[in-house]
């Protein structure tokens, strides 16, 4: 028997239930895993608002690290006693154990704790693909990222200064800019009291900048066009504040721009990319360029408090369930 939150309805956090499941032993290619740590990242919330649609009644959740149990047949990669995370598959990682394909596992390097790794899987892997391979970023650019404050943005924060990118952050609070500072971040943009495209103008003495990396959506959609060099690109990597609709005459009016909403089964796959990408993160990690930890956690039962915290913009950094 295992503890899963489960959803029978779409809605707030409220609809987030705690119960007892039965698990059984792993089928082929399957392996079963105890969870030591659990991500909560913003795309659970818009499959438990119905955003993003579910099947239900659903598990929830796609990013947690552990132990493996035990496998099924045909695994022959993974192995009983492995330390494991992982960022895709069937929704269900917030449980305490789970029985999943054991294609989707990454096997953790030692120098990696598990504590590190529950915040690194999701966030660490989206910063990866965001400046590796969406807009490769070869280093000496300017950018700006919104939500520098956030799970993601503290890890590309400091990916940025690593590789010598001058990243230019939007906070939400002053204390947030200082969080985001203490990363890397080497300016920062108070949201609440800044005008976005007129700071970042005037950090870039009126250039603007080669790529925008915005994972808030409806609200930030005209600051961060107008952020942009001609020919320039809106990575719209997430909307936590409404979707994005775009004129794309708005498009050419202001300098030929390009916009992406990428997702990262797109850039993840196959398997064996999937571990390159997860080896640059942890490289990143033991070479002490990364250094991520969770900066506010909850028990499993308290699923629905996390999301409320979440929600309401009170988190900063990485957010993790405890089973």
């Amino acid at each position: 028997m295992a503890k899963a939150i489960r959803f029978y309805e779409t809605g707030g956090p409220e609809v987030l239930k705690l119960e007892t499941v039965a698990i059984g032993e792993p089928g082929p290619g399957q392996a079963r895993v105890r969870h030591t740590g659990i991500a909560v990242n913003f795309i659970d919330i818009y499959f438990r608002t119905g955003r993003y649609p579910a099947q239900l009644p659903s598990g929830l959740g796609s990013d947690a690290v552990g132990v493996v149990e035990a496998v099924g047949p045909g695994v022959t990669d993974i192995t009983a006693g492995d330390r494991v995370g992982y960022l895709i598959g069937p929704q269900g990682a917030y449980s305490d154990v789970r029985v999943m394909p054991a294609e989707v596992l990454i096997k953790l390097p030692d120098g990696v704790s598990d504590s590190t790794a529950a915040t690194l899987m999701m966030k660490g892997m989206t910063a990866q693909y965001l400046f590796r391979q969406v807009f490769p970023l070869k280093g000496g650019e300017t950018i700006l990222y919104h939500a520098a404050a956030g799970g993601v943005g503290l890890i590309a924060c400091q990916w940025a200064k690593a590789i010598g990118v001058t990243m230019i952050g939007t906070v939400s609070t002053d204390e947030k800019a200082a969080i985001a500072k203490a990363n890397g971040c080497t300016h920062t943009i108070v949201t609440s009291r800044e005008n976005i495209a007129e700071r970042v103008r005037e950090i870039t003495g009126g250039k603007g900048v080669p790529v925008v990396f915005d994972s808030v959506g409806k609200d930030t959609l005209e600051a961060s066009l107008n952020c942009l060099q001609p020919r320039g690109a809106l990575v719209s990597n997430g909307t936590s504040s409404g979707p994005v609709v775009i004129d794309t005459m708005l498009l050419a009016a202001k300098g030929s721009l390009w916009v992406t909403r990428p997702a990262m089964m797109h850039y993840i796959m196959p398997r064996a990319h999937m571990l390159e990408m997860a080896d640059e993160v942890f490289g990143m990690v033991l070479a002490g360029k990364i250094k991520s930890e969770a900066s506010q956690t909850f028990p499993l039962e308290a699923a629905a408090d996390a999301h409320r915290a979440l929600e309401s913009r009170k988190t900063v950094g990485a957010t993790v369930l405890l089973p």
